[in-house]
């Protein structure tokens, strides 16, 4: 995809400083009628058989998009008994995700296949509009036709919508990254207001929804969604305009947002939509820790140079796995928190984080009680349970197991005053606040 570079490029620019910024056994679910999508939306063994799942019943606007049914190979979800221990969720997501030379979108949904791990590729709308029609796109408080990461070109866009299709078809959540991929105080995401978020979400939405129309590409497959209802959940650029984005999201539909920093704790609701943002987890070797993203190892080992010492780039990715690694252990031996990790189809220095995203993957997602799934599976499970029973899960802390034990602990009455999510999270030693970590990284 020719966005690929210019990806990479605007991103070096965001960080010229070091930043602490930026499964399992328990695969999908069976479902009734031979209709693998039926268990989300519960349908009734014996009810009138379901087509086979991507068979279009209905095209959408220019045939774009499509309804085909129950997303299949997804999971109902179960609320926890009394003195159950919680499973341990894992979320592997990718920001701007787009299938370019490099090929990563289709080599991550073949790993996710064989480890029993789904995951949410968050799309950015102007990977699906062609070069030529970039004046279609006007960012807020920006001139038509500008983007920082380009757009995209007919054999991207192509590849792209391909990917998606598949990966839908999989089970994977399909996001947002909305377009631009604007930064910093000049015009930045974290300048938009209300009303600016929802132009871009709406433009996000028309870039996917129209993409046959905008590449002429319409001989190819519709993908197999509606897109106004798949899209519930994003993470916005360099991890700015949180805020606001949550209010216009709130107003449109959605049901989570990842753009926050946070300690390994179990997430909250914050104006309506689950916060499940991207964590503080182990830098091994180092005296701090960074977010659960690959820019930010990198921010952390080679600065603002995305190809470094060559010499190094194996450590590097051993850095970035190790770290991710020690993150899960205290979780899943600890107070079992969603752990959340955030990556980019980039190849940087040699490509090591894609390798050790690899190897996180292999090593954790068939493990015993471990459910490598999309943002939209962990927000459904968090939706079914007793507020009561997540308020006591927040008052456990980073890798904390209930002295009392699980089936003691979780059967018990819940403490009066639940953490209070993020607050109170203090940078490590030497490090950039929380709000200048989220300046100074890529979300």
């Amino acid at each position: 995809m020719a966005a690929s570079k210019k990806l990479a490029g605007g991103l070096v620019a965001t960080a010229m400083a070091l930043s602490v910024a930026g499964c399992s056994s328990s695969g999908p679910a069976k479902s009734p009628a031979g209709n693998p999508g039926a268990a989300r939306h519960g349908a009734k063994q014996g009810a009138q058989a379901a087509p086979a799942p991507g068979s279009v019943l209905r095209l959408i606007g220019d045939g774009s998009t499509s309804y085909t049914g129950s997303q299949p190979n997804v999971r109902l979800p179960e609320k926890l008994a009394p003195g159950q221990k919680p499973p341990q969720f894992v979320v592997f997501s990718w920001d701007g995700a787009g299938e370019d030379s490099q090929r990563l979108f289709s080599h991550f949904r073949e790993v996710g296949k064989q480890n029993n791990a789904r995951m949410t590729y968050f799309l950015s709308g102007v990977y699906m509009l062609p070069e030529e029609k970039r004046s279609l796109y006007t960012a807020p408080k920006h001139d038509s036709g500008l983007s920082d990461i380009g757009f995209g070109d007919l054999k991207g866009i192509k590849d792209t919508a391909t990917q998606v299709r598949g990966a839908w078809l999989e089970g994977n959540e399909i996001g947002t990254h909305f377009n631009g991929h604007f930064c910093g105080p000049d015009g930045g995401v974290g300048t938009w207001s209300v009303d600016e978020w929802k132009s871009e979400i709406n433009q996000a939405k028309a870039f996917v929804k129209g993409w046959k129309t905008n590449s002429g590409l319409t001989h190819e497959k519709a993908l197999p969604f509606d897109y106004d209802k798949e899209l519930i959940g994003a993470r916005t650029p360099c991890l700015e305009g949180q805020k606001n984005f949550m209010l216009a999201a709130r107003q449109m539909g959605f049901r989570y947002d990842s753009s926050g920093i946070s300690k390994q704790v179990w997430p909250h609701k914050t104006e309506g939509l689950w916060d499940l943002p991207l964590q503080l987890v182990p830098m091994p070797g180092r005296a701090f820790e960074t977010l659960s993203m690959d820019y930010n190892y990198l921010v952390n080992q080679s600065g603002t140079t995305t190809q470094g010492d060559p010499s190094q780039h194996e450590y590097w990715g051993d850095q970035m796995r190790d770290g991710l690694l020690k993150a899960f252990d205290r979780a899943y031996q600890g107070n079992r928190a969603p752990l959340i990790i955030g990556n980019h189809f980039e190849s940087w220095n040699g490509g090591t984080y894609m390798r050790a995203v690899d190897e996180v993957i292999k090593g954790v997602c068939s493990q015993k009680d471990v459910r490598c799934v999309p943002f939209r599976e962990l927000a459904d499970w968090l939706d079914a349970q007793d507020p009561a029973t997540l308020e006591k899960l927040r008052n456990l802390d980073v890798g904390q197991t209930p002295k009392e034990g699980w089936p003691a602990f979780m059967a018990k009455a819940p403490a009066a005053a639940p953490a209070a999510g993020t607050a109170g999270i203090k940078p490590a030693a030497g490090q950039p606040s929380q709000k200048k970590a989220a300046e100074d990284s890529e979300g």
